[in-house]
């Protein structure tokens, strides 16, 4: 079964409670596959070997619950590959499934409506500036399990409806790593709201314009604005990356008190030393207050 009525950290912390998982590290990799499935894995066994086995071999059954869900339109299909598979934004999307930009908002009006997939703008408001129209919106799925479907199985499903794996296997070591970005995205935001307890957390999202992204800006009751960034990478955090999101920062003019980084590996000893109460440092354990 497919869960479509919870947010992503429900889902998580169903995710890791029904497969009994602690290391953070593992639950991220398992759940940009299979969160938001009714289903037990045995996380020691490779994540392809599970894929093989819960998903490729039971495509016409996974098939037939996507469609139900989508109504399992070409358009539509075409549409939320195009999310998946590319930055998210609207106009992006709808030029990888060659689709006007009206018909493709028709179609992400109709999977709003069926709870697929959320509309996302820049949180310009909580810092203050003005929206631009021009910047585009953005796309998220509601599901883990949906974009994985969309991004690996979909594009290619008539090799996997005859049961040949090797393209699907090919396209997903090659992007595995990268796919796990977004939701390490979302997670670290959910994980944010819960750690600022003095001080709470009263809005959050992303900001982005047409030249920069800041994956996480926020806003707490106090009026203090949180900016930071995320990275998912085998590589400790280094003092560039600061560096990066506060150049980032001063070119869109953006005033903060706060600035907060999460990563998969940690951090440089140089980067640690910087570490006060106005540059806080997240590690992918840091996730585990989710599951509180």
């Amino acid at each position: 079964m497919i869960i479509l009525d919870k947010s992503i950290k429900e889902q998580f912390k169903i995710f890791c409670k029904a497969n009994n998982i602690e290391n953070m590290q593992i639950a991220i990799k398992y759940f940009t596959v299979f969160g938001g499935l009714d289903i037990k894995i045995d996380t020691t066994k490779p994540i392809i070997e599970l894929i093989e086995k819960n998903i490729l071999n039971n495509y016409n059954y996974y098939k037939s619950e996507i469609n139900y869900l989508t109504g399992g339109y070409h358009v539509d299909s075409a549409i939320l590959s195009g999310i998946a598979l590319g930055d998210r934004k609207t106009t992006n999307a709808f030029k990888r499934a060659y689709v006007s930009f009206e018909e493709g908002m028709k179609c992400v009006d109709s999977l709003c409506e069926k709870d697929i997939i959320e509309i996302d703008s820049s949180q310009n408001f909580l810092l203050g500036k003005r929206s631009d129209s021009k910047v585009a919106k953005k796309l998220i799925f509601t599901n883990p399990f949906i974009r994985f479907w969309f991004a690996f199985i979909s594009p290619i499903y008539k090799g996997i409806k005859d049961g040949n794996y090797e393209e699907f296997k090919k396209k997903f070591e090659s992007r595995e790593s990268d796919f796990n970005d977004f939701i390490f995205e979302e997670l670290s935001l959910a994980s944010l709201k819960d750690s600022f307890i003095e001080d709470s957390i009263k809005q959050y999202g992303q900001y982005w314009d047409e030249k920069i992204q800041i994956p996480i800006v926020a806003k707490t009751v106090s009026g203090k604005i949180i900016v930071g960034t995320c990275k998912y990478t085998e590589a400790k955090i280094k003092k560039s990356e600061l560096n990066k999101l506060l150049d980032d920062c001063k070119n869109t003019n953006i005033d903060f008190d706060i600035v907060v980084l999460f990563a998969k590996n940690g951090f440089t000893n140089e980067l640690k030393t910087l570490k006060n109460d106005n540059l806080r440092l997240f590690s992918v354990k840091s996730l585990k207050i989710l599951l509180d």
